[in-house]
């Protein structure tokens, strides 16, 4: 990664040796993986619904798959980002439709209910994926009700706020005794005394 991010730095910047360990708990790790799942499931539902619906015995249903598609990768991008408690969500909300739709092929005149089920189970496996994700990132990015972060102790300055005072005092002790003719025309005095 650092090698990536060195070739889009401008000339002057500095480089990235390497890299310190990553602030991603599980939690998010398992959110952003769940994330790129969707994504990818998506463009399959978009580009393969001919035979996403042939194996699963739904032929005539390849506009719904699209639309499912289209639902998964927003969902992806919406838990990639920094809300991700919405795509999250949106996620569940899309896991419960898939269900829906694919318990309606597994009935007994369906040459092909096996597939169906088997969908069926694998989309229950990632809704309860879905659902550790959303509680884990509940627990993780929420503060107890009514709790405010305080930042009182905080100044803004690095170094303190006295430092900076005293910085300030000096930068003003220094315009004191620069003449008048130095403030003026931004220029110091030559050795003859000609500016």
């Amino acid at each position: 990664m650092a090698f990536l991010s060195n070739m889009t730095r401008p000339e002057g910047d500095p480089k990235v040796l390497h890299s310190g360990p990553s602030s991603m708990s599980s939690s998010d790790r398992l959110a952003h993986n769940l994330g790129w799942f969707s994504i990818g499931l998506g463009l399959a539902e978009i580009f393969a619904a001919e035979k996403i619906t042939s194996a699963l015995g739904m032929r005539g249903k390849e506009t719904l798959v699209r639309a499912f598609g289209i639902r998964e990768i927003t969902s992806g991008f919406m838990t990639l980002s920094v809300d991700k408690q919405a795509g999250l969500a949106s996620r569940i909300v899309g896991d419960a439709l898939d269900i829906a739709t694919l318990a309606t092929a597994v009935r007994p005149d369906n040459p092909k209910r096996d597939n169906a089920a088997l969908a069926l189970l694998m989309v229950a496996g990632v809704t309860f994926l879905d659902i550790v994700a959303t509680g884990a990132n509940t627990i993780r990015h929420s503060r107890p009700t009514g709790q405010r972060r305080s930042y009182r102790d905080r100044s803004g300055f690095p170094k303190g706020l006295e430092a900076s005072r005293g910085a300030a005092r000096k930068k003003i002790e220094d315009l004191r005794a620069t003449p008048d003719h130095e403030i003026s025309t931004g220029k110091a005095p030559t050795a003859s005394g000609e500016q």
